[in-house]
């Protein structure tokens, strides 16, 4: 749905040579023409406007003094730095331009028709007087001479096997004879000049050469290959026109057939068959084509047009029509009528070779002009709802608009059509923002007519509905009307005569006044003019537009954009520059007018580094910004390339969409944006941009965008649309409708578009919770109200699925309890019950389930409810829809079972029938219910549905005989807790359900706190053994002293209490024990030693008195102790010494082999993947330690298993990988155990002295001390800096180089995993704490 925008005119006008025009050639790389004319060759350069060159071929007797000979081709050779000439008379003439020496390299007696050389320029095809095709190399070698004329189909002649003959097909109503009629030939056309016509492939690889066949007098198109092998000849084709061209892109070669009532374009394929046409706008006998022309990339074809004499005085004209093709429709884009008289008449035209969309044309009086055009969508540019989002689409005569609003019409249809009496060139619609969908059309007459929308007074003939209308359907579509044409009054009219497009860039700026550019034919200016209609005496359906005023431009205008908004109108000259007009709005206000630099932000004035085909204006972050995209997708925003894969933009309101070569569609704020997160959002592809970027269809292009919509439409490379709604449209338009409290639009849009509903809250809960009854009233659907009842979930979705964008304000504080399904729930049931309870019966019944704990319960009332309601009420809805609605939420299983528990059989009944449930099943249970005794009944019903709390709570109010049942379900359910709330504490039952949960402790283990619950319910056996079990002596010996045993009993069980607790190393609790209670202090004394309280136990010696004790048994066992301690200091520090030589040896060893390994080792870290697989070599050590990393399979076993692997994995076994580790560990436990034995060592030297054992007290502290002393020093040697460092030590940043992070890497080889990093800290020694005795230095 694009139209072909003329960017700029380049014109040469009278060039001073001798002679007539007759051909022309273009040298790409000097960027000059070369026009043949009977006197010889010029070249001339359109831009600076001069003659470079000028050979004479009349001089050296190529061409005939008279002016009767004939230039047949020019070629620029590019590799010999020399045009190729070929005259009529025969002569293949290279000339240099350099030296302007001639050089006849061949010469054809017969003389020469057409010159065509291949595209790469290697072959050169000559067709000769004498019928015959001579192809030559690029050097002018002959490789081979054919007869234009075959006989031969060619090598692709089809082969049949005689089915499907004419002889045996059915001919209908032309009768059985037609299958053996022979094929009349046509004559050529009669304007036809019988001269042959080549043309080449793209990749030339083939040719094809139009001939007029002598025999039957009709053209053929033969296909020959590169070698000069005749390949395929075309079926007959009645009416075939002399012209020929070959589509660059290989598919098609087109050609012209007349037929008996109109001219088409035809077009053959390769194998010589047509496939395909189209008309063109002229009947048969008016007109011939000339010529045919493909343009660089297949897309335009120029079609060169004469009139044919069919009166006598009138006006011939000659037409250059631009053809393309979309869907499967070929449209005519521009319309170019030249004049058949006088200078303006066309010689020849050609496309540029490498600009695809430029345009060479030269007329007969030495004029040369150059168009470029380009692709754009002219699109109405209102903002606001009532713009209908309308597209033009220029066929010919006719312009076809959609209305996008409305209808998604394909092309080539569309919602209307307007009818122009001449082929319209340009469509433009209105700027004003309340008037966009006026639209103005100017014709290849130069006139504009006007349409506008609005109500007519009566049928407009020139409008006629498309697509849609028609067969009896009445349209709700309001079509534009024709409000008048207007000529546009130039004030040189033989300019009109030689260029025909003699405006460019028409924009509609204001009601009666349109912008217009022209450009300079003798030097490189522009010239913006401002039309203005003139005030017509006559309400005449013709009006004048003439140029109120002009301001000249220095550099050539090739672009103008103008804001509908701001109402500024910004040029873009060839170079890139960017200018600001500034016209008058208003002319009281500023009559004057200027052109100033377009200035960026910072004030530098605004330059493109590429020329931009298409630019628009748009605010960003506050200022208003030039956006430009090449012909190449470069796009910039101001004079910076934010992105190079970009095919297609448009500005919508405060957005941005483009398309990529991705395949994706970006959509951009542009209200807070900045430049700076435009080009990060564009420039970063690797990144998800949630909202703003989804994924299209490949070649995807931008049509247009519905104001106050979410519909963004895309056109495919074939032609077809397809409607998107890109979620950042959709979201933004949900937004704004939630601000405005539209609900009813907003929820639509989001049923439709699959958005989540929760949005409509969490956009703004109170705003929402503050108009919750505006909502009900909008929706108004109890389906839709329940539809936004089941979605609702207690997710923000504003921070989870639809995140708003970073720029906009933050979102208001939301419930802090969590509770936003139930705050909802609430707040629309009380508005539904205010409004009409009846009408929104079904909703408030999913207020009351969609809670988070259902209120299945109230439900269910409500529905017993409406059952009881005897007097109908409008909108009332009846308690069996209420509970069909209600089974739809709720399994019916479960809603049974909440009926059953309410105790209301009715109600069990009601959901019952709408059941699946067999009626024998329920109605026995239901009966025997009923007859039971309220209590008891409940109780069964509880225990049916498993609330055994409330079960148990029933049954105890039944009475004593029942409570055997009661205690059974106790133990069953373990309800103990709960139990004892339901009995008094001095009850019998009470004691029951405490023996009972005792018990059940003691199974489990729990003695204490099964000893706590008997002794409370005084139980005190029980308790006696529980406490005796779980090791609580003074319990234990209180439940004694209540069950008043005697002495006897006392001193056995503190006897036992004693042997419990010497297991557990509680030697002065046992000896309390029996010293107390059995009065044996001899055993106590004896246990005070064993457990080395040594001044206990002389406290027990002399409270009764027996010193004995202490000669026979306190000091002998105070010897062997400092023997035990002197001689576990000596294991200590022999063990110490031997780990720490092995560590030291370890760690040497492993410096030698990082030394030797340097080049071989694999750095062992979580950076290890900046080096090269490919570079090392594991040595067998470093693969075996390998599993201590942490993707090792041990950190997925057991915690029982984990430990144990650790324990393994640091082995003292020499060689070992984590030897070195497991000499650390075992080093660090020493010394913490040295550590802890630093207060016993200080008891033991206090009674040694005591005891007058002063040598083996000093023995025992000067092996203790020496020990410690050991350790001391030893810690720095073990625990070094060195390692410690490295472990934490960061090898990356941004100060860091290559050989810094091997170096540390090589540092690191022995570097430690994470969970073993606690060894590398050294253990402390705390010379505070005392244990040495003063008095034995």
């Amino acid at each position: 749905m694009r139209n072909l925008k003329l960017l700029r005119t380049l014109e040469f006008r009278d060039i001073q040579a001798p002679g007539k025009p007759q051909c022309f050639s273009l040298r790409t790389e000097q960027r000059t023409v070369l026009i043949g004319s009977d006197h010889g060759l010029i070249e001339i350069d359109p831009v600076t406007r001069e003659v470079k060159n000028e050979i004479s071929l009349v001089a050296e007797g190529f061409l005939p003094e008279d002016g009767s000979g004939c230039i047949v081709g020019i070629q620029d050779l590019l590799d010999q730095e020399s045009v190729c000439v070929a005259t009529a008379s025969g002569d293949v003439i290279l000339c240099n331009l350099s030296t302007c020496q001639l050089e006849c390299v061949g010469s054809v007696a017969s003389g020469i028709s057409v010159m065509s050389w291949s595209p790469d320029q290697e072959l050169v095809l000559l067709a000769t007087g004498q019928q015959t095709l001579i192809m030559m190399t690029k050097d002018f070698e002959p490789i081979m001479e054919q007869k234009i004329h075959q006989d031969d189909f060619g090598e692709s002649k089809f082969i049949t096997v005689g089915w499907g003959r004419k002889e045996t097909q059915f001919h209908g109503s032309e009768g059985r004879q037609a299958a053996f009629q022979v094929q009349m030939y046509e004559l050529a056309l009669p304007w036809d000049d019988h001269r042959p016509q080549v043309t080449w492939r793209g990749d030339g690889q083939f040719f094809a050469v139009s001939v007029v066949c002598p025999e039957t007098g009709a053209r053929k198109v033969r296909v020959w290959n590169r070698e000069f092998a005749l390949q395929s000849t075309s079926e007959p084709v009645a009416g075939l026109g002399p012209a020929l061209a070959w589509k660059p892109s290989g598919s098609l070669i087109a050609s012209t057939q007349e037929k008996p009532s109109q001219q088409d374009i035809v077009f053959f394929e390769k194998n010589g068959l047509l496939h395909g046409h189209f008309t063109l706008p002229f009947l048969k006998d008016e007109v011939k084509v000339n010529g045919l022309f493909w343009n660089a990339d297949s897309t335009v074809l120029a079609v060169w047009l004469e009139d044919l004499q069919r009166e006598e005085n009138c006006t011939l004209k000659t037409y250059v029509q631009l053809w393309t093709v979309g869907n499967y429709h070929w449209y005519l884009k521009q319309s170019l009528p030249f004049s058949t008289c006088g200078k303006s008449k066309l010689v020849s035209l050609m496309w540029d070779l490498v600009t695809p969309y430029r345009l060479h044309v030269l007329c007969q009086g030495w004029h040369y002009l150059c168009y470029d055009w380009h692709w754009t969508t002219d699109r109405s540019s209102g903002d606001n709802s009532s713009d209908m989002a309308n597209v033009a689409v220029i066929d010919g005569s006719r312009v076809l608009v959609t209305v996008f609003r409305q209808s998604v019409v394909p092309p080539p249809m569309c919602t209307y059509r307007l009818l122009l009496p001449h082929p319209v060139n340009q469509v433009m619609f209105s700027a004003h923002p309340q008037k966009s969908n006026d639209l103005a059309v100017l014709d290849a007459s130069n006139q504009i007519s006007v349409y506008k929308c609005g109500d007519s007074p009566s049928v407009d003939p020139t409008v006629k509905l498309g697509a849609v209308g028609g067969n009896g359907f009445k349209v709700s579509l309001g079509t534009p009307h024709l409000e008048k044409r207007y000529k546009i009054q130039f004030e040189n009219g033989e300019d009109q005569e030689v260029n025909p497009l003699k405006l460019s860039l028409l924009t509609w700026i204001q009601e009666d006044v349109f912008l217009a550019v022209s450009h300079s034919h003798s030097s490189p200016q522009s010239v913006i003019h401002h039309l203005t209609v003139m005030p017509s005496v006559t309400d005449d359906e013709h009006g004048q537009l003439s140029i109120s005023s002009s301001v000249a431009v220095d550099g050539v205008i090739i672009s103008l954009c103008c804001s509908s908004k701001t109402k500024s109108v910004a040029l873009q000259l060839a170079g890139g520059q960017m200018l600001k007009y500034l016209w008058a709005a208003h002319p009281a206000e500023s009559p004057s007018l200027a052109v100033e630099p377009w200035k960026n932000p910072s004030g530098f004035p605004v330059r493109f580094p590429y020329p931009c085909t298409q630019t628009e204006l748009a605010m960003i972050g506050g200022e208003e910004c030039v956006l430009g995209l090449t012909d190449r997708c470069r796009f910039f925003i101001s004079d910076t390339e934010v992105a190079s894969n970009v095919t297609s933009f448009a500005v919508y309101g405060e957005f941005l969409l483009l398309t990529t070569h991705s395949h994706t569609c970006l959509c951009f704020c542009l209200r807070d944006a900045s430049f700076n997160t435009l080009h990060a959002g564009l420039s970063n592809n690797h990144v998800s941009k949630g909202e703003s970027l989804r994924k299209v269809e490949r070649g995807s292009r931008i049509v247009t965008v519905v104001p106050q919509d979410t519909k963004l439409i895309l056109q495919m490379p074939r032609g077809n649309l397809e409607v998107v709604h890109h979620r950042a449209l959709v979201l933004a338009q949900i937004r704004k409708w939630l601000d405005k409290l539209m609900f009813k639009e907003a929820f639509e849009c989001m049923r439709k578009l699959r958005i989540n509903l929760n949005l409509i809250h969490d956009h703004n809960p109170k705003v929402f919770l503050e108009n919750v009854e505006t909502f009900i009233r909008q929706i108004d659907s109890v389906n839709h109200i329940n539809l936004f009842f089941t979605e609702l979930k207690e997710e923000d979705v504003t921070k989870t699925m639809y995140p708003p964008p970073v720029t906009s304000t933050a979102q208001l504080s939301k419930d802090p309890d969590g509770k936003k399904v139930d705050l909802i729930c609430d707040a629309l049931r009380a508005a539904m019950e205010s409004i009409n309870p009846h009408k929104y019966c079904l909703s408030i019944l999913t207020s009351h389930v969609k809670k988070t704990t259902p209120e299945l319960e109230i439900v269910l009332q409500k529905v017993h409810e409406l059952q009881g309601s005897a007097s109908p009420i409008p909108d009332a809805v009846s308690a069996e829809e209420a509970l069909k609605y209600l089974l739809l939420l709720v399994d019916v299983n479960e809603l049974y079972d909440h009926s059953l528990g309410t105790y209301d059989f009715d109600l069990v009944l009601m959901v019952a029938e709408k059941s699946q449930k067999d009626p024998k099943e329920y109605l026995p249970f239901l009966n025997t219910l009923k007859k039971m005794e309220t209590n008891y009944q409940r109780f069964t019903i509880d225990k049916y549905l498993k609330r055994y709390e409330k079960a148990i709570g029933h049954l105890s109010k039944c009475g004593p005989e029942y409570f055997p049942e009661c205690l059974n379900l106790i133990k069953d359910k373990n309800l103990y807790k709960e139990a004892l709330k339901l009995f008094p504490s001095d009850s019998q039952q009470y004691k029951e359900i405490s023996i009972a949960y005792g018990e059940y402790l003691t199974q489990e283990h729990l003695y204490e706190p099964a000893g706590l619950v008997f002794a409370r319910c005084g139980a005190h056996e029980k308790a006696l053994s529980a406490f005796l079990a779980s090791g609580s002596w003074q319990q234990a010996l209180c439940m004694a002293a209540q069950l008043n045993w005697t002495k006897d009993q006392l001193a056995g069980l503190s006897r036992t209490l004693a042997g419990k607790l010497v297991e557990q190393r509680k030697h002065g609790d046992a000896a309390t024990v029996l010293e107390q209670y059995a009065q044996d202090y001899e055993e106590a004394v004896l246990l005070l030693l064993e457990g080395a309280a040594w001044e206990e136990a002389l406290r027990l010696v002399y409270k009764y008195n027996r010193p004995d004790i202490i000669e026979t048994n306190v000091k002998p066992s105070i010897l062997e102790a400092q023997k035990n301690y002197v001689a576990l200091l000596e294991s200590q520090t022999a063990t110490f010494c031997r780990h720490k030589q092995r560590l030291l040896v370890v760690r040497e060893l492993k410096e030698q082999a990082q030394q030797v390994n340097l080049d071989d080792e694999v750095p062992q870290g979580q950076e290890s993947d900046l080096f090269s697989e490919t570079s090392s070599v594991l040595s067998g050590s470093d693969m075996s330690g390998r599993y201590s990393h942490s993707n090792s399979r041990i950190s997925a076993r057991s915690s029982k298993n984990r430990r144990k692997a650790e324990r393994k994995k640091h082995s003292l076994k020499e060689g070992s990988p984590l030897e070195d580790l497991a000499l650390l560990e075992a080093l660090n436990e020493i010394v913490q155990s040295t550590e802890k034995l630093k207060d016993e060592v200080y008891q033991i030297l206090k009674v040694l002295f005591l005891f007058e054992f002063d040598e083996q007290g000093r023995e025992l502290q000067k092996a203790f001390e020496d020990t410690l002393q050991l350790m001391e020093r030893s810690l720095p040697e073990i625990w070094t800096l060195t390692h410690q460092q490295n472990s934490a030590t960061t090898v990356l940043g941004p100060n860091a180089t290559a050989n810094s992070i091997m170096a540390a890497y090589q540092q690191q080889k022995t570097a430690v995993p994470v969970l073993d990093a606690e060894l590398l800290i050294p253990p402390k020694i705390n010379k505070r704490t005392p244990w040495k005795l003063s008095l034995l230095e």
